[in-house]
């Protein structure tokens, strides 16, 4: 019998949104690979994963929340590209974010783009099934 145990990494996400006259927007955001994702991170210690979600809306969106959900609205098993262009399972607990603003200098404005799109766009526009189908579900 092997002894090879299966970890499945944890990230929490943030599932940022805005109500528009047309309806309701989210805001993607590229990742290292330029694919269109939430942002999103590692667990912190000494913080919730909701407060982690949205420390990672504002490192990698410039993201001032107005509200955080305590619990996550999601809890998606996808997997995460390794530098090594492997990939590995992931279980992401997605936290929706209330944007209050939006700030143009924030830690990684130089490293990604962002944009607001509406939720059905979203769906089709996300590099990732399981965000797709969050989205689509929506």
């Amino acid at each position: 019998p092997s002894n090879d145990t299966c970890e499945v990494a944890f990230q929490v996400a943030a599932f940022c949104v805005r109500s528009t006259d047309a309806g309701r927007e989210v805001l993607l955001i590229t990742s290292s690979e330029d694919r269109w994702i939430f942002p999103k991170g590692w667990p912190m210690k000494g913080k919730t994963d909701a407060q982690a979600a949205a420390i990672e809306a504002w490192e990698e969106a410039g993201v001032k929340s107005e509200s955080v959900t305590s619990e996550p609205v999601a809890r998606l098993v996808t997997t995460k590209a390794k530098p090594d262009g492997e990939t590995e399972p992931l279980i992401l607990d997605i936290y929706e974010i209330e944007v209050a603003t939006l700030k143009d200098r924030y830690p990684e404005a130089d490293k990604r783009k962002r944009r607001w799109v509406p939720l059905l766009t979203a769906a089709n526009e996300v590099d990732d099934p399981a965000m797709s189908g969050f989205l689509a579900a929506l």
